[in-house]
C-alpha cells in the first residue's frame, strides 16, 4: 500500500494552520510524499516556492459552494508552518485548495487506496469550513464516492464522511462525529484499503467502514470553503 502524510493548520481572518508531522513507519503502507513546510514563502509567493509540491486550485475557479473563489494568494509558509488566511475581498470570500502532488511534479495525482495524515488547525471563524477531501479521478460523483476528513465548520466539531461507492445521492454515506474541535492542533488520519476506510482523530479512531467502500483512483485536496 502507499501512503502520503502532509501538515497543514488553519487560523482567524481567516486562517487555516499546518504544521510538519514526524516521520513514522507503518505497517503495509511505503511513504512516497512528505512535507516539512521548510521553505518560507509570503502570500502570493505560493505557485513559485510551492509549485513543485502542490497544485492549487486556480484563481479563476469558484469554490464548491459558489460562495467564494479559490486564491492561491492566500497560502504562505512561516517557520514550518503553512497558513491559509481565507477573508473576503473585493465582495467574495477568498479561499484555497492545494492538492499534493504525491506522486511527483509532473506525475498523475492520483491513486488507488493510500495512508493521509495532516496535522491541523483553524481558529473558530464564522463562515469557513475545511473539506480536506479524496476525490475520484474519474469526476464521477456519487457513482464512485468521495472521502472526507476533516470536515466541518470551524465553529464547530470535526467529522468525517465516506461517500459509498455507486452512491445514488449525497445522503448516501457513512458519518462519523467528534467532539474536538479546531482551535486546538489535531492529527487526522485516513487509512483507504480494498473494502476499508479508516478515520483516525490523534491517535483514536473515529469510525470504520468496510461496506461499498470506493474503489477507483482519487486524489488529495485540501479543500477550504465558506460554508
Amino acid at each position: 500500500m502507499r501512503r502520503t502524510y502532509w501538515t497543514r493548520r488553519l487560523q482567524r481572518r481567516h486562517p487555516l494552520r499546518l504544521r510538519s508531522l514526524l516521520r513514522r513507519t507503518y505497517p503495509n503502507f511505503q511513504l512516497i510524499f512528505d512535507e516539512q513546510f521548510t521553505k518560507d514563502c509570503a502570500e502570493g509567493q505560493a505557485l513559485s516556492v510551492y509549485g513543485d509540491r502542490f497544485f492549487f486550485y486556480p484563481a479563476t475557479w469558484d469554490d464548491t459552494s459558489n460562495k467564494g473563489l479559490y486564491d492561491p494568494g492566500i497560502f504562505s509558509v512561516s517557520n514550518g508552518i503553512a497558513n491559509i488566511r481565507m477573508r473576503t475581498r473585493d465582495g467574495r470570500p477568498r479561499v484555497c485548495a492545494p492538492e499534493p502532488k504525491i506522486n511527483g511534479a509532473t506525475a498523475d495525482r492520483n491513486q488507488l487506496y493510500g495512508r493521509y495524515e495532516v496535522r491541523f488547525r483553524a481558529d473558530s471563524v464564522d463562515g469557513y469550513k475545511t473539506a480536506f477531501l479524496l476525490w475520484p479521478k474519474s469526476g464521477v460523483w456519487p457513482r464512485d464516492g468521495e472521502v472526507d476528513f476533516p470536515e466541518g465548520d470551524l465553529q464547530g466539531v470535526i467529522k468525517a464522511f465516506m461517500h459509498r461507492q455507486n452512491g445514488t445521492s449525497g445522503s448516501d454515506q457513512d458519518g462519523y462525529t467528534s467532539s474536538a474541535r479546531f482551535p486546538d492542533w489535531h492529527t487526522a488520519v485516513i487509512e483507504w484499503k480494498p473494502n476499508f476506510c479508516r478515520f483516525i482523530l490523534d491517535g483514536n479512531i473515529l469510525g470504520t467502514s468496510t461496506s461499498r467502500v470506493p474503489n477507483t483512483p482519487m486524489h488529495w485536496v485540501l479543500q477550504c470553503e465558506p460554508s
